[in-house]
């Protein structure tokens, strides 16, 4: 196999969102290439994930020019595990999509701007290089602005404006903090930047700058992935854009702002020789900074999102405000690595493991949310009640979904949480156990909240009324059978997942792989 199956995902994803265009007024071929594209998508990243999983490291070259002055494609086994979370999301939001959107929001081109948007998500994944993680974004945001506002009421008219303005705001910082890190260093291939911050006396640059710029980017991967203070922009976007676009915004889009602060924090930043002086963290890392920094963010998401989703009185306010919440467990182990570097390698799988359940996870509430919307016009908690005996199906989906939420065995949100929380022990570290704990029984409150408003009691008139589309309901189902599946076969998702978090830290083997031209 050769160093081509690194393009593949992204090929797959271009070349469906242009056959997209042409059959938008044609449902069945529409549908056909739609569902397709995200199937053939899902194999390619498979093919990548086996081509490179455990260790190995696949470089692809776009033209003559060779890193770090070319542009390059760089597969490991962190980007190949974020590919693989993108599909599990892709395909069944896809199905969904085809069967839920109306004629209209499907004539203007949703199946193409769901693809674009999925390309954008795979480039952000595979680039080696910071300017086309910035460009991989643009792609992917540009999508996602227009599905944020598909349906053109006001409502969905003010979350598209808040989303675009937050977003194009954080892309000029973006773009300033590249133009610095170019200034300062003279590269932005990240295995360059790596090489040149490990031993910058001999390549004649000042690492000092580069805490500052970095800080900027990190400001902006935290907004894309809604981690407070920056999570403004969440709950209107996610109850303004279709079930299986808020299903991908929330399972996906906002992991790509999770893989970055991954990929430059721990693999380029962290190189061993960039010291400057942080006498008030205690330390002289870049990390000693960012890690005390980031817990704040995490415990703060985790109160701040849990106790959003109490007081919500809709499914996809309470959703919403769970992301925000959950996206806190995600970054909580993340701070504790960059604090404790005895733990770093546990404490990576741990957030994977934890990114990886709440993609699958809210995306199938997501999901069920939509399907409940569809068959009873509201996800309006007051107006619901009685589900689990009228629609037994969504209701198990449901139950699923909000137990890998809490962390219930044997799904793999128990062992998302149950890594946290290893990984905090091992550490030390009281103040990370602490907001995991609250956290946890935050999202128990909420979850118990939402099942038994929505689910429990007598059938309002609006269920007993209800007509489940049996397609949206058997695609749930297969989604919850999936998140049932992560966590009965657990072993294999660890092992995909350490060595993911090993591959993040392994930065002299994907420097060379890249500066050297190597490949798996």
């Amino acid at each position: 196999m050769t160093p081509h199956v690194a393009v593949a995902p992204m090929l797959v994803a271009l070349l469906t969102a242009i056959l997209s265009l042409p059959v938008r007024k044609r449902p069945r071929l529409r549908t056909a290439v739609s569902v397709g594209g995200a199937l053939a998508y899902a194999a390619a990243v498979a093919a990548l994930a086996l081509r490179v999983f455990p260790d190995g490291v696949l470089v692809y070259t776009l033209g003559e020019w060779q890193a770090p002055f070319g542009i390059v494609l760089v597969a490991d086994a962190l980007s190949a595990f974020m590919l693989v979370l993108s599909a599990l999301v892709a395909v069944p939001a896809a199905a969904f999509a085809a069967r839920y959107v109306d004629e209209t929001g499907q004539r203007v081109s949703f199946h193409a701007l769901f693809h674009f948007m999925l390309l954008g998500v795979a480039g952000s994944f595979l680039t080696g290089d910071v300017f086309n993680l910035f460009v991989w974004f643009e792609v992917m945001l540009m999508a996602s602005y227009v599905l944020v506002v598909l349906y053109g009421g006001a409502e969905h008219t003010r979350a598209a404006m808040r989303y675009v303005v937050l977003n194009l705001i954080a892309s000029a910082v973006m773009l300033v903090a590249i133009g610095g890190l170019y200034g300062t260093l003279g590269t932005l291939n990240m295995a360059d930047m790596a090489q040149r911050l490990a031993d910058p006396a001999a390549y004649g640059v000042d690492p000092a700058p580069v805490l500052g710029l970095s800080a900027l980017l990190f400001a902006v991967f935290a907004l894309k992935a809604g981690i407070v203070p920056f999570q403004f922009w969440v709950p209107d976007a996610y109850r303004a854009a279709p079930a299986p676009a808020t299903a991908m915004l929330a399972g996906v889009v906002k992991k790509v702002g999770v893989y970055a602060v991954i990929r430059l924090y721990f693999t380029v930043f962290a190189a061993g020789e960039m010291t400057v002086s942080l006498p008030f963290v205690g330390g002289d890392s870049p990390l000693a900074f960012f890690g005390p920094v980031l817990f704040v963010m995490a415990a703060a998401s985790i109160v701040f999102g849990g106790i959003g989703a109490v007081a919500r009185d809709d499914v996809d306010g309470l959703l919403a405000y769970s992301s925000i919440s959950q996206v806190g467990f995600i970054a909580l182990p993340l701070a504790v690595g960059a604090a404790a570097a005895g733990v770093r390698s546990l404490a990576l799988a741990a957030a994977l493991v934890y990114a990886l359940n709440h993609a699958v996870a809210k995306s199938l509430l997501f999901l069920v949310s939509g399907t409940i919307t569809d068959a009873t016009g509201t996800d309006e908690i007051g107006n619901l009640g009685g589900l689990a005996a009228s629609t037994p199906v969504i209701a198990a989906a449901f139950l699923v979904g909000a137990l890998a939420m809490v962390g219930i065995p044997p799904l793999s949100g128990f062992f998302g949480k149950l890594l946290v929380f290893d990984a905090a022990a091992q550490a030390r570290d009281v103040g990370a156990l602490a907001a995991a704990l609250g956290g946890a029984i935050l999202t128990i409150a909420y979850m118990t909240r939402g099942w038994n408003r929505s689910f429990w009691g007598s059938p309002t008139p609006l269920v007993e009324r209800a007509t489940p589309d049996p397609v949206l309901v058997a695609l749930v189902a297969v989604l919850a059978l999936a998140v049932v599946a992560l966590g009965i076969g657990f072993d294999p998702v660890f092992r995909f997942a350490s060595a993911a978090g090993d591959a993040a830290l392994a930065r002299d083997a994907y420097v060379r792989a890249v500066l050297g031209g190597g490949g798996a």
